[in-house]
């Protein structure tokens, strides 16, 4: 990686308040060193980060992940009920899966128009609305 990709992951882990631990930082420069916003899989992070050498477990890649989400550097997105995706853009935003192809993108925000939702039943109050759009190509 390159040394601004070292300091834009250093700069995130910062701002939330972990501490930079040599994992993280590996992990945070695959998820934000380009400064781009991505959907991960601890999978498919895991083997990002095998390929460049880093000396990280699968176990130490999930648990950096739910690390992340913890602090609100990172969004989970819950597929299907069992694949989680992470986000690094944490604000509010839909989503298109690709039932097809098994990944996720992001979805035009200004596009959805939510009139209402369902009043929370005595005692809850709604937490948060997540919206993923199934898709599949079409032939």
């Amino acid at each position: 990686m390159t040394p601004n990709a070292m300091g834009n992951a250093a700069n995130w882990l910062g701002e939330a308040g972990l501490r930079p631990t040599r994992q993280r930082l590996a992990l945070a420069e695959l998820l934000v060193g380009d400064g781009k916003h991505r959907h991960v899989t601890a999978e498919s992070l895991y083997e990002a980060a095998q390929s460049t050498g880093a000396a990280v477990s699968l176990a130490t890649v999930y648990n950096t992940l739910r690390a992340f989400c913890d602090v609100g550097l990172l969004q989970e997105v819950t597929v299907d009920g069992s694949k989680s995706y992470f986000d690094t853009n944490t604000h509010d935003h839909p989503h298109f899966y690709w039932e097809d192809e098994g990944h996720l993108t992001d979805a035009p925000s200004d596009q959805l128009v939510i009139a209402r939702v369902p009043d929370a039943p005595r005692g809850a109050e709604i937490a948060s609305v997540d919206v993923v759009i199934r898709l599949r190509k079409t032939t």
